[in-house]
């Protein structure tokens, strides 16, 4: 079975495709870093839409998401961005877990894997 790789470098990939099965890196905010936790969610979420369609899928086929807030008291912040971006009765396996980011105006990342 080949392994197609979209959006890498030396280090690694945004994305890889193994079969049906489409595994994303971690995603962190850029454009909206240092802003609020809902704003640095929805550029993640919008990423994550813009991979998956790179790699034939969309996230009414997600299958997991591992979510690593600064913060684990704003999960309902997030939540709330989530909840609206998830497709009902498609919602994945999830995760989330407070853990030290890249820096503190670094307040969430996302890593999900969808079936094509």
């Amino acid at each position: 079975m080949s392994v197609q790789r979209i959006d890498g470098n030396a280090r690694m990939s945004k994305v890889v495709v193994h079969g049906d099965t489409v595994y994303l890196a971690g995603l962190t905010a850029d454009k909206t870093v240092g802003r609020s936790l809902a704003e640095q969610t929805r550029e993640i979420l919008s990423l994550i839409d813009g991979f998956l369609a790179k790699a034939g899928t969309d996230k009414s086929k997600l299958l997991t998401a591992t979510i690593w807030l600064s913060d684990i008291r704003t999960v309902a912040e997030m939540n709330e961005v989530w909840d609206a971006w998830v497709t009902p009765g498609h919602t994945p396996a999830r995760a989330c877990i407070e853990a030290l980011l890249q820096g503190p105006e670094k307040k969430i990342e996302i890593q999900v894997t969808a079936a094509r």
